[in-house]
């Protein structure tokens, strides 16, 4: 909170005595209760919710309280085994309701949950493994050989025996403790003794993508999920009426954990869950269930958008009243249209990283998404800094340089690696985002590229999303990634894949013209490539490094 002397500029937030920006929006109070875990913050707020989860597939529910009957077995049962405060989980599973409840077992207990990617490869779990070191593991039938290269004691999530032999081959071999459904008979005992969590304690150790360069692990604490959770029952404000989300984004995410398996349940909300998304699944569920705020990625929203006349015929969607994208900031073109498509459903944007708990800033109408580009307005309880990268300055609005956030939302550090650490949170809490950001006159953050992305041209900056973004405007692109290749001249060129839309003969001496018609020269496109698709992330970010790799392959 800025000092009682300090003068705000009510405007844009900024304060001119310490260069900083504060939010605009109405603070949320953070619990002074030291001693105090995220399980029993969320299951200790009152509402008159009756159903948690709801699996889309079979129609499967926890109410409320089976949920917290069965968070409270299923930490009785870890602490038996032996699982103490400052023990890692690993939990590997698709989404499910009992996702969900395995988290808040293992945290209420003091203990530390780490999650990762179905769809990872041995080898990276093997990886995950041996940096996060965890004691058990819980996991499906069908996801035992994943971990093959480990000796991990294993709690079985699923029942049903697999048509998989070669599952049921590894499941054989591997050490099986138990299965939650066991697990899930357990009485909780009134007589156990439980280690003292603190806010500070460690409550999450999550893997960033690793878009730029090796995946870390990031220490989430208490504090930093119930400040999170904080600010996102403000955001919605889901008291008054009856609200249903669905739960596209998978939970071993930050996005997908922070916001369905733990915020949403502080307010009584149902989540319906989908274990993996699918277009037609996805819409089928909206209008079984009546959902009211469908949460998702871009790609997703283009899609809803460049198929909706057919999606409008096919589907009830009438209950719809918000999207929620996050992942990567939305073009005027792709707001316009789905404002258009779907006037009844208002648009609203959420910027945030893993290190921040997945909270930063948003934009909470469409009146403010529509301030094309925008990430949105400081979360509360959240400070900003644009720094100057060369010159470490701290800058005023409308100037453009590194955003560093501070707040009760940010992480502890990268676990184990205390020189990422230094490099990314500064001895005053600021964490460096690695984003390059300006604010504007009325405190709008605009996302102009990723610092470690830049491309130098002659020691030019030449952001590629302002690039991409560009190629996007020209009628005959799908899609666009620009990256960097070396040149001995340049030190770096801009390249550009592009994914033609169908019919196209757009020809690549076409599209350089196009761009240099509208850049300065020292960010003009030098070479193109024709691609079929961009490879993205599941947050909907470019992988530039695989079309780094791909281009530099072929030099």
């Amino acid at each position: 909170m800025p000092h009682k002397n300090v003068t705000i500029d009510p405007r844009s937030g900024f304060c001119k005595s310490n260069s900083i920006f504060y939010s605009k929006r109405k603070l949320c109070p953070h619990p002074p209760n030291h001693s105090l875990d995220v399980t029993t913050f969320i299951s200790s707020r009152a509402h008159h919710g009756k159903i948690a989860f709801i699996d889309a597939s079979t129609g499967r529910h926890l109410t409320f309280s089976d949920l917290w009957r069965a968070v409270d077995s299923v930490a009785a049962c870890l602490a038996d085994i032996g699982v103490r405060k400052g023990h890692v989980i690993l939990l590997l599973s698709p989404n499910s309701i009992y996702f969900p409840v395995v988290c808040l077992a293992v945290m209420s207990i003091g203990a530390v949950i780490t999650t990762t990617n179905p769809l990872n490869t041995t080898r990276e779990i093997g990886k995950q493994v041996a940096d996060s070191k965890p004691i058990l593991a819980f996991t499906t039938r069908q996801l035992v050989p994943k971990l093959a290269e480990s000796t991990l004691p294993i709690v079985l999530l699923d029942e049903d025996e697999p048509s998989h032999s070669q599952s049921q081959q590894y499941v054989k071999s591997a050490k099986i403790l138990t299965t939650l459904s066991e697990m899930l008979k357990k009485q909780p005992s009134e007589r156990r003794v439980r280690d003292r969590v603190n806010q500070d304690d460690t409550a999450t150790l999550l893997y960033s993508s690793g878009t730029t360069g090796a995946s870390k692990g990031v220490v989430g604490s208490h504090k930093s999920l119930i400040a999170m959770i904080q600010i996102v029952l403000g955001r919605f404000n889901l008291t008054e009426e009856d609200h249903r989300f669905i739960c596209t984004v998978p939970m071993f995410h930050i996005y997908g954990l922070a916001v369905f398996a733990l915020a949403l349940l502080a307010s009584g909300t149902t989540v319906v869950i989908l274990s993996k998304y699918e277009m037609h699944d996805m819409l089928s569920a909206i209008e079984k269930y009546r959902i009211t705020y469908l949460p998702l990625v871009p790609p997703i929203l283009v899609a809803l958008v460049n198929g909706a006349d057919q999606i409008r015929s096919k589907y009830d969607l009438s209950s719809l009243q918000s999207v929620l994208s996050g992942g990567a900031p939305l073009s005027k073109e792709v707001i316009e249209g789905f404002v258009e498509r779907y006037p009844a459903v208002t648009i609203l944007q959420g910027y945030g990283l893993t290190e921040s708990t997945g909270v930063g800033a948003s934009t909470d109408s469409l009146e403010e998404s529509r301030r094309y580009g925008t990430a949105g307005l400081l979360s509360p309880d959240m400070e900003a800094k644009i720094v100057d990268p060369e010159s470490g300055e701290a800058l005023p609005v409308n100037r453009t340089g590194e955003l560093w956030l501070r707040g009760r939302s940010i992480v502890k550090g990268y676990f184990g690696n205390a020189e990422a650490t230094a490099n990314t949170l500064d001895a005053e809490g600021w964490l460096k985002t690695g984003d390059l950001c300006y604010i504007d006159d009325d405190g709008f953050i605009f996302v102009v590229d990723r610092l470690k992305e830049l491309i130098k041209y002659k020691g030019y900056q030449v952001p590629p999303a302002e690039l991409e973004a560009l190629l996007l405007t020209h009628p005959e692109i799908l899609d666009a990634a620009v990256i960097p290749i070396p040149d001995k001249e340049a030190g770096q060129c801009p390249m550009a894949y592009v994914v033609r839309k169908a019919g196209s003969s757009l020809s690549e001496s076409a599209i350089m013209e196009f761009v240099a018609g509208q850049v300065a020269p020292y960010k003009r496109i030098r070479r193109v490539a024709f691609t079929t698709s961009i490879p993205k992330n599941q947050s909907g970010k470019i992988l530039r490094k695989d079309l780094i790799q791909l281009a530099t392959s072929k030099l």
